[in-house]
């Protein structure tokens, strides 16, 4: 109750600073008062959805879109806030030094047009945000990206020279509205005619029928090599009130079903060896092991019985806060891991090449892109699809191509 009675005080505060702005260039009382029923539906919707519903239903579209409107309008007002309060601190202090040091009483029209002037100003910077959130709710959850690597090793087989893997993560398909674009977008897969798709977890948000619309549209997928998949944190359905663990574990099997119709070899803290010309490079794939109340049924151990250190290894570990605890430091050397989950927290700015920051990186080291420590890469994937927020700005959905090259790496 504590976290509600915040968060009201804080909107509260926010859109009594920001209804300051809108009233001061908007002269109608319809117009203020079409203001407050709007953030009154909004704040009050996200409050039912997030508190009043049964939790029964997990992640779901009203989930979804009740906080995805309150971000629609939150963004602005906090800019709001911050340009009006800014304003109050210039302007207040000056008004008291004036009343008591020349006895002179604030002039109205004075102060009247300064405010009005900043909350032009606010009011045109507050649109910005305003207009991106929108349009990443609209158009920029299916702005698919694809970003291709060339990562080179020494030790890579003479035989994988050349050897392209797409990635893909987090489909979160309960989260789609549109199969139309999904249907796109695996086809953009299929166009890039890599040697492996390889599938890094969360495949759904909540329960394996989300996933029913969307097999025969995921079944299309094609790879010389083959599709290989590992398991992420919601696909286990631990984010669901279930009325027994028989149906949560039964949930659980049906989801590896599907997965299995799609054409995907899930891999359970196994690995598998993809051979040509007589040479191989290892396959691993783990269960999900992440930090701050995630599973952790990853493996790595198991994973890599029967496996040499010499082989040439490939990981998929869903969160990648296991490459750093626990795979980057392990005895064995694991050339290249691919993982997701962060989804970049769907909202950044990136300039490729030069710069990239969300705040995912205030929770993940390692959140976004390539990153490479004691000789060992990892991707990390922004994902395919989207949760919580219904929407995507700045970081945009992924399909990565990589390519291996044996060489000498560059420094």
């Amino acid at each position: 109750m504590l976290r509600w009675i915040v968060f009201i005080i804080v909107f509260v505060i926010l859109d009594l600073y920001a209804y300051q702005a809108f009233k001061t260039v908007s002269k109608s009382n319809w117009s203020h008062i079409t203001y407050w029923i709007i953030s009154f539906l909004v704040a009050g919707n996200f409050i039912f959805n997030y508190y009043g519903l049964n939790r029964r239903d997990g992640f779901t579209h009203a989930h979804a879109y009740a906080f995805g409107f309150l971000v629609a309008i939150v963004i602005p007002k906090m800019v709001l806030f911050v340009g009006m309060f800014a304003e109050d601190v210039f302007r207040v202090p000056q008004a008291i030094f004036r009343y008591f040091t020349a006895n002179e009483a604030p002039k109205e029209s004075f102060f009247a047009s300064r405010r009005q002037f900043v909350s032009q100003i606010a009011l045109g910077l507050a649109a910005i945000p305003f207009a991106s959130v929108l349009y990443g709710i609209y158009k920029g959850k299916y702005n698919f990206k694809v970003l291709k690597y060339s990562l080179t090793f020494e030790d890579l087989p003479a035989s994988f020279d050349g050897y392209k893997i797409t990635q893909i993560s987090d489909i979160h398909s309960g989260s789609f509205d549109d199969i139309e674009k999904v249907k796109y977008a695996v086809n953009l897969v299929n166009e890039q005619e890599s040697d492996v798709i390889l599938f890094t977890g969360d495949m759904v948000n909540n329960t394996a029928d989300e996933m029913h619309p969307y097999i025969d549209v995921f079944s299309k997928l094609q790879a010389r090599d083959g599709k290989y998949s590992v398991l992420g944190n919601h696909d286990y359905g631990d984010y669901v009130k279930w009325n027994s663990e028989a149906e949560k574990h039964q949930n659980l099997e049906d989801l590896k079903s599907i997965q299995k119709q799609i054409g995907f070899d899930l891999l359970l803290n196994e690995h598998r060896y993809l051979k040509r010309n007589g040479e191989r490079i290892a396959l691993l794939g783990v269960e999900n092991w992440g930090t701050g109340g995630f599973k952790q049924e990853g493996d790595l151990k198991k994973a890599s019985q029967h496996i040499t250190n010499e082989d040439f290894k490939v990981l998929m570990s869903h969160d990648p806060t296991h490459w750093e605890r626990k795979v980057v430091n392990d005895d064995y050397h694991y050339h290249l891991t691919l993982s997701g989950h962060t989804h970049g927290m769907q909202f950044g700015i990136e300039i490729p090449g030069w710069f990239k920051w969300s705040p995912a990186k205030w929770r993940y080291k390692y959140w976004a892109g390539i990153y490479k420590e004691l000789g060992q890469y990892i991707n990390v994937n922004r994902g395919f699809g989207y949760l919580a927020f219904p929407g995507r700005v700045g970081i945009w959905p992924e399909i990565t191509v990589i390519e291996l090259k044996k060489g000498t790496p560059t420094a």
